[in-house]
């Protein structure tokens, strides 16, 4: 009887333990200045499609975003099967990305738009005048297993966001990366931040939130280096990926170290803010284990939404130990 008292103890736990972590990643959110021309570089350069564009405003969601009186609109934008939000905030608009940021800030982010063929996509960048951070599309030796023969390339939005163009050769990445069906732009593969420590990213990440830790590598040499375009670049990259949606990529640099910290002033306008979602089944429990653990919030509290789609929500916003933000919800 004892035995079988603690079995249920120990599972009861162990659900609720699972019950608060992350089940899939919905959407890579992006801060833009203009609405419009972010639209149309999207959809017109990267063959993305518009999905839903839809205004909010109000007490609780100036609670979620911890900002008095927005007015904010919200595009919804599908790569293959992944998903951006684009939000421009309508009543304020914030500080845009400093002109000196480098891809070692820990305010970097980007998402990983994938492609069937680089020379293609470079050559359909350059005809159309994309502002370039690589020095070209650079191609991973093979000295480096974990990802030989991936080509990268990385470029800017028109509010100088960091984006990527990636290239998976048999072997390597999805296997749905591979059926191309003549398409250029294939979908999201990952969305990357610069992060301080992996051991501590992971504890966030994967402990806590449940995101399951898929690889590593340790990337180098003239090609990395011409990819972020820093000089000497040594870093440590973790892919982490939950059962759906774009995976969450850690870069560590180990040379020349990380750069200028994450601005704590940010706020959810600022230009270089972006937010992830991750949907749970459980928001409070999560909530309360992430207080409990000491990270800090955006959001004042959990609030209560209901979607475009008319069905509620619970949702708040968290910060990862270097900034990077989490909009965390539930659909009941």
């Amino acid at each position: 009887m004892k035995g079988k008292i603690l079995l249920v103890i120990f599972v009861s736990v162990f659900s609720s333990f699972l019950y608060g972590q992350i089940k899939n990643v919905d959407a890579v959110g992006i801060t833009v200045n203009d609405m419009s021309r972010s639209v149309k570089f999207f959809c017109d350069v990267l063959g993305f499609k518009k999905i839903s564009d839809h205004e909010f405003y109000g007490m609780p969601y100036e609670s979620l975003e911890g900002l008095f009186g927005l007015r904010m609109r919200v595009v919804r934008l599908q790569l293959g099967d992944e998903f951006i939000e684009l939000t421009d905030y309508i009543t304020s608009g914030g500080r845009h990305i400093p002109e000196n940021a480098r891809s070692n800030d820990l305010i970097f982010q980007h998402i990983a738009i994938v492609v069937s063929d680089m020379d293609w996509a470079y050559n359909w960048l350059r005809k159309r005048m994309v502002m370039q951070v690589s020095t070209g599309p650079q191609t991973i030796p093979q000295s480096n297993t974990a990802a030989a023969g991936v080509k990268a390339f990385y470029f800017h939005d028109p509010d100088m966001h960091n984006l990527e163009l990636i290239y998976f050769p048999k072997g390597k990445g999805q296997a749905k990366w591979q059926n191309t069906k003549d398409k250029l732009f294939l979908g999201i593969d990952h969305t990357a931040i610069g992060v301080t420590n992996t051991d501590s990213s992971l504890l966030f990440y994967e402990d806590l939130l449940g995101i399951e830790r898929k690889g590593e590598s340790w990337n180098m040499g003239m090609e990395q280096a011409h990819l972020n375009f820093i000089e000497n670049a040594s870093l440590h990259i973790t892919g982490l990926r939950s059962s759906a949606g774009p995976g969450i990529e850690f870069l560590e640099y180990l040379k020349p170290g990380p750069g200028k910290p994450y601005p704590a002033d940010t706020r959810a306008d600022d230009i270089w803010y972006w937010q992830t979602t991750l949907v749970t089944a459980d928001a409070e429990l999560l909530y309360d284990k992430l207080r409990k653990a000491g990270y800090m919030f955006v959001s004042k509290n959990i609030v209560r939404l209901k979607s475009t789609n008319g069905n509620s929500y619970k949702a708040f916003i968290v910060r990862d130990r270097d900034g990077h933000a989490l909009l965390i919800r539930e659909e009941f």
